[in-house]
């Protein structure tokens, strides 16, 4: 009879299904039900469906004549299996004689036993803290003295009360005028002036060698460097012509500069061209706002690559129903850090801080506050000077010299001007 029967079934795949057509497996942690059709069952899911971490909760709950049965599919008293193992259920058709394969969860049902509501009414004045207490009794039995003093204080309670509202008021004036996005920006901007510390490259002060203080395996990988030969070779194969338009159509100076000086051929043209792709995702993405997981595709970017540059140098932020990759202020400067460190590795530990803060869209006080946070050396060309094309040059260069420069930190007092 087994045998007929199993030659007879064909199975049938519903293929993608949604959340909320998913079967239920339920397990009772007490036991097991020997009447399952006296059971109620009632399946809630999430209000918040816009949120993509809470769109897929969902509460089943049983009810019993005796007992309740809560289960969920999150938080601690959910099962883990449902996170590393898919389930699926078969429901056999007995007229079509097919099985309907469908994707399941797990559910694990715990009693849940009703509170004690049999209990007396607290009494009113429980609800007081003990300065109300003491207060009611100086109103009945307190001296004259006493009884002014609480007067004061009350006074002054309510006056602090008129100032917190007025406080109040006048933040949501400026959350409605300049939006609440701008001073979250602000703020951020603003503790990330103190933050500089934690962005910085790995660093080895007590290197022996410049090119060990910030190891070139701690910005590229050796791994991530394999992955860039394709991009690379093609950096590197760029005519005169086309660096040309790239200057003119206002590319990064530092990438256009480092190409311009390639050596010809070998080891080292291939590991500086692989190094020139690198540095120009990090000074493009020093520009964005906002990053999509389209970052990078255009000029052949590497999918490790482009997961370690969202991982690494952008924040995650939740807007409209969706995670999205911001650069802050504080990823800014990670990213000059960075960019600076690699500079220094492809410019025999010197790099132009000029150039470098232009491409990265900041301040060149900021990038001077970053290569000091790196203990480099800053070196300024008199006035005057010029360079081998006969052209002034006053850019500010950064050097790596043994042993690391040691900053103070000191804020700059403006003088106040006197009245006359």
């Amino acid at each position: 009879m087994k045998t007929t029967m199993a030659a007879s079934c064909s199975l049938v795949c519903c293929g993608e299904e949604r959340e909320s057509d998913k079967a239920v497996i339920v397990r009772f942690s007490n036991g097991s039900v020997k009447n399952g059709d006296r059971l109620d069952f009632t399946m809630y899911k999430n209000a918040d469906e816009s949120n993509p971490r809470k769109k897929s909760r969902r509460i089943l709950v049983a009810e019993s004549e005796r007992l309740s049965y809560v289960g969920n599919n999150f938080g601690a008293g959910s099962l883990k299996c449902n996170n590393f193992c898919k389930y699926y259920v078969g429901v056999l058709n007995k007229q079509t004689m097919q099985m309907e394969v469908h994707s399941a969860q797990l559910f694990n049902m715990q009693p849940v036993i009703p509170a004690d509501t049999t209990e007396t009414a607290k009494p009113q004045d429980t609800t007081l803290t003990y300065r109300d207490k003491v207060d009611s009794l100086i109103e009945a039995f307190g001296t004259n003295k006493q009884k002014r003093a609480l007067s004061s204080r009350r006074l002054n309670q309510v006056g602090s009360d008129t100032l917190h509202q007025a406080v109040a008021k006048a933040a949501n004036t400026v959350i409605d005028q300049k939006g609440l996005e701008a001073l979250q920006q602000e703020v951020a901007e603003t503790e990330s002036q103190g933050d500089l510390a934690l962005h910085l490259p790995p660093c080895n002060a007590d290197a022996d060698r410049p090119d060990n203080v910030y190891l070139f395996d701690d910005l590229i990988s050796p791994a991530e460097f394999g992955a860039l030969e394709q991009a690379g070779s093609k950096m590197a194969a760029l005519t005169t012509e086309e660096l040309q338009k790239m200057r003119d159509d206002g590319g990064s100076l530092c990438v256009v500069k480092h190409l311009e000086n390639m050596a010809t051929v070998g080891e080292a043209r291939d590991k500086r061209a692989r190094c020139i792709f690198y540095l120009s995702l990090l000074l493009k993405l020093a520009r964005q706002k906002s990053v999509t997981r389209k970052f990078g595709q255009e000029e052949g970017c590497p999918r490790i690559i482009q997961s370690k540059l969202l991982r690494t140098f952008t924040v995650e932020t939740f807007n409209n129903g969706r995670v999205q990759n911001m650069v802050s202020s504080s990823m800014r400067a990670k990213l000059a850090a960075y960019s600076l460190a690699l500079l220094l590795h492809m410019g025999h530990m010197t790099a132009d801080l000029t150039l470098l803060h232009r491409d990265l869209a900041i301040t060149e006080a900021r990038m001077i506050e970053v290569a000091k946070s790196m203990g480099l050396t800053l070196t300024k060309p008199a006035r005057g000077k010029s360079d081998e094309a006969g052209l002034r040059d006053d850019h500010r260069q950064a050097s790596l010299v043994l042993p690391l420069v040691k900053y103070d930190q000191f804020m700059e007092r403006r003088k106040r001007k006197k009245m006359h």
